[in-house]
């Protein structure tokens, strides 16, 4: 297993959560972004800059994802294409997407978007808490635990 970070909008909380799992577990971490990302100098660590441009990053996530393979964002149709090529979705309020649960995200990213197209003020998400962090670090450890036994 890999893991791919979808690092333009990852809050730098959640990527020093990915930065101790690396090490700990000697699992490969990439962050992808569009601009230069800060990594810690390791041998489990690394980032990779793409050209600016809409998906760009997607699109590199999906082209190296293989089978197995984690992805964290919270760009849900990006998280559809990793469950559909065979990885694992988590996003960094630890919510991890899956076949049985993406099409209701898609569908409410969807309808959020319509409502914002017509002028509705949504708002945007709530402030990460800790609670949030907390349930990151506990799926991210499932994942890996699961991963290790395999």
């Amino acid at each position: 297993m890999k893991i791919w970070v979808d690092a333009d909008a990852c809050p730098v909380v959640i990527k020093e959560i990915l930065f101790r799992a690396a090490e700990r577990t000697k699992v490969a971490v990439t962050l992808v972004a569009n601009q230069a990302v800060n990594t810690p100098r390791s041998q489990f660590i690394n980032s990779i800059q793409v050209p600016q441009g809409f998906d760009v990053a997607d699109n590199e996530i999906v082209k190296r994802l293989n089978t197995g393979d984690l992805v964290i964002t919270s760009d849900i149709p990006l998280a559809a294409e990793v469950i559909e090529k065979g990885g694992h979705a988590l996003n960094p309020r630890g919510e991890l997407y899956t076949k049985n649960n993406i099409r209701a995200r898609l569908n409410m990213r969807d309808f959020m978007e319509s409502l914002r197209s017509t002028g509705v003020a949504t708002g945007g998400p709530a402030a990460l808490s800790q609670s949030d962090r907390q349930s990151f670090a506990n799926n991210l450890d499932k994942l890996l635990t699961r991963n290790a036994k395999n």
